[in-house]
């Protein structure tokens, strides 16, 4: 998501509804924020018996900025957390290091190109995950739009899964609104981004494919006071790090189901 505060133009917003989170929306008090890097844990109990994961996983990442993880190290950014996470669940299984297809400012359609140009169709992968969108809404482009090139971007990730919508999942969009970058503008933009990831949701539900809302989590900001990369806009690496500790068990099932 190319939304750097020096460069960008600032687009218009109607004025909204402010849209403010339950105080435990992530699940964390607002004392608690995570740490990065996380420490080690043991995710199996002694007694605990989970399924055997693959041999070999080969996990693709498509996005925009949220997925390169613009303003924090490249181990810092949510997929490569979760192959971490990933590795310590399922030790017997080797996990190649996760593939990005994503740039900063890209739309639906821009990643659709993208994955053209990298003739990425050709490829098959055991794990995709898909977020997408932020980039739509603060151009002002159309929900429709959105939602037809959203449908067309799951169709493909099922596609480079080898058809197994089981092993697709989709990540909500993050609100930007609650960041220093946005938070002049954040009911609007809170209420702007509830429409698109609502159709995200639905479309996704609708594709039997799962889908995982980190949207709360991203809304911590300003409680959680390390939530925000040094850009002002885009999360950190502890952000990243809860969104991974929000969905890594229901990914882990995926493989193993």
């Amino acid at each position: 998501m190319n939304l750097s505060p020096f460069i960008l133009l600032c687009v218009p917003f109607l004025l909204c509804v402010a849209c403010t989170p339950d105080e435990d929306s992530s699940g964390m008090p607002d004392s608690v924020v995570p740490s990065w890097p996380p420490e080690p844990i043991d995710p199996i109990g002694e007694e605990e018996e989970t399924a055997a994961g693959p041999d070999t996983v080969r996990y693709l990442a498509l996005g925009d900025s949220y997925t390169i993880g613009e303003s924090v190290p490249s181990e810092g950014d949510w997929p490569n957390q979760l192959v971490d996470s990933l590795a310590l669940r399922l030790p017997d299984t080797h996990f190649e290091p996760a593939r990005i297809i994503a740039t900063t400012g890209w739309t639906t359609s821009n990643l659709s190109q993208g994955m053209d140009a990298q003739q990425i169709d050709t490829s098959s992968f055991d794990l995709v995950s898909l977020l997408i969108g932020v980039n739509n809404q603060y151009q002002g482009l159309p929900l429709e739009a959105y939602e037809t090139d959203f449908v067309q971007l799951l169709n493909r990730s099922v596609e480079l899964a080898g058809g197994q919508p089981d092993r697709v999942f989709v990540v909500s969009i993050p609100d930007y609104g609650y960041t220093p970058f946005g938070q002049g503008n954040q009911s609007a933009i809170s209420e702007d981004l509830a429409n698109f990831n609502a159709a995200c949701a639905q479309l996704t539900a609708e594709a039997g494919i799962a889908h995982y809302n980190i949207t709360p989590i991203s809304q911590q900001w300003p409680a959680a006071s390390n939530w925000v990369a040094q850009d002002g806009l885009h999360p950190s690496a502890p952000q990243y790090a809860a969104w991974v500790s929000s969905f890594a068990a229901e990914v882990q099932s995926q493989l193993t189901e």
